[in-house]
């Protein structure tokens, strides 16, 4: 059941402010409930206004989730992409891009409920979106890789880092999922672990990736096979 507002958020609101509540009141409701048990009618009832001008402003119940799940991804990719901008190293990338991820899953709970809801119906527009926001993670993940690769290297690096990318956000997906399960650490840790997990075979292909990349093939014809004249 979704909570109502007090009578003060019933008073007449400018539109923007008005969206912005029942976005709130939304976004709450889909974290605490998943999407597929909470109603409009709750909604509009929660935020005060009728049940045609929420889906005037909003649609409908889809359009609603995924204008909450845009704020959530839009500050997941924020948080996380301040955390690797500063990195020198491949390495330091994944720690503290961990780190970020960690602390804002434990920061907003909520906005990890609505971007990773896991009763969200398959193949619809709801699950195209999440998936957007995942490509968009791993491309921001993968490009600061392989920033931090000689760039005589990256060519040959760039389907490792995606590979590799892509392993790890799955990684810790199922870690954020279990430590909100169980609590059984704290957030830091969790990350901690996961890089202590990754770190060193990342740091040795990192070594590998600083390597002179082979030598072009010369056009030259070899005189290896040619006789004496």
């Amino acid at each position: 059941m979704v909570q109502s507002t007090t009578a003060t958020t019933r008073s007449r609101l400018p539109r923007a402010e008005r969206e912005q509540q029942v976005l709130d009141i939304a976004h709450a409701a889909f974290a605490e409930h998943g999407y597929g048990a909470v109603t409009m009618d709750e909604v509009a009832a929660a935020a005060g206004v009728t049940k045609p001008l929420l889906y005037a402003y909003f649609g409908n119940k889809e359009r609603l989730y995924l204008a909450c799940m845009e704020r959530s991804g839009e500050a997941m990719l924020s948080a996380v992409g301040a955390a690797v901008a500063s990195a020198s190293s491949p390495a330091e990338a994944l720690r503290e891009g961990l780190k970020a991820f960690f602390a804002f899953v434990d920061g907003d709970r909520d906005a990890w409920r609505v971007l990773f809801d896991e009763t969200l119906p398959a193949g619809g527009e709801l699950t195209r979106s999440v998936s957007v926001y995942r490509d968009r993670l791993l491309a921001l993940v993968a490009q600061t890789q392989l920033a931090l690769i000689p760039e005589h290297n990256r060519e040959r690096a760039a389907t490792e880092v995606e590979a590799l990318s892509n392993a790890l956000l799955g990684a810790s997906e199922a870690l954020a999922r279990w430590w909100l399960r169980t609590g059984a650490m704290p957030p830091a840790d969790a990350a901690e672990l996961l890089v202590a997990t990754v770190e060193p075979g990342l740091q040795a292909r990192a070594a590998l990736s600083a390597l002179p990349g082979p030598e072009p093939a010369s056009d030259a014809p070899s005189n290896r096979h040619q006789g004496a004249p």
